[in-house]
């Protein structure tokens, strides 16, 4: 069977013509957006649906919500002049995946020979002592894998 363009799928019945259109016409009005968004609040937010003029925006945070609803009288305004019939836009808030916390995130490095070495020296070095102990434990872990 020869290879064929995904849009003759599309194009072979009257649902996924349907699916194949309203999926063009979401990325036409998220292109739209893009270019009438200041960049920072594209990137943070998308366009979710557009139904019977009422086109609905999902932001990551409350705070590009807020800024979206007190841009959305200049967006209603630009689609209107890209010649989109667009009445109204809700905006709606849908949080992806939060910030990675530093703490939790961070990656445990591991030592190297020479620090292993050192840390040895100087364990030999002092007298038996938690802090003697608490270094040979800590040298250890390196000598017994990550």
């Amino acid at each position: 069977m020869p290879a064929r363009k995904l849009d003759f799928y599309f194009s072979s019945t009257e649902p996924l013509r349907n699916l194949a259109q309203a999926a063009r016409q979401l990325d036409d009005l998220q292109k739209i957006f893009a270019n009438i968004a200041p960049s920072a609040l594209a990137q943070a937010c998308c366009v979710k649906q557009f139904s019977a003029g009422v086109l609905c925006l999902l932001a990551n945070n409350a705070a590009v919500a807020t800024q979206l609803k007190q841009l959305s009288p200049r967006l209603l305004a630009g689609y209107q002049k890209q010649g989109r019939q667009v009445t109204s836009i809700r905006i709606e808030v849908q949080v992806t995946n939060p910030a990675p916390r530093a703490a939790t995130q961070a990656e445990k490095k591991a030592l190297s020979l020479d620090s292993i070495k050192n840390i040895k020296d100087l364990a030999e070095q002092l007298e038996a002592s938690p802090l003697k102990e608490a270094l040979l434990r800590l040298a250890g872990r390196r000598d017994a894998g990550p």
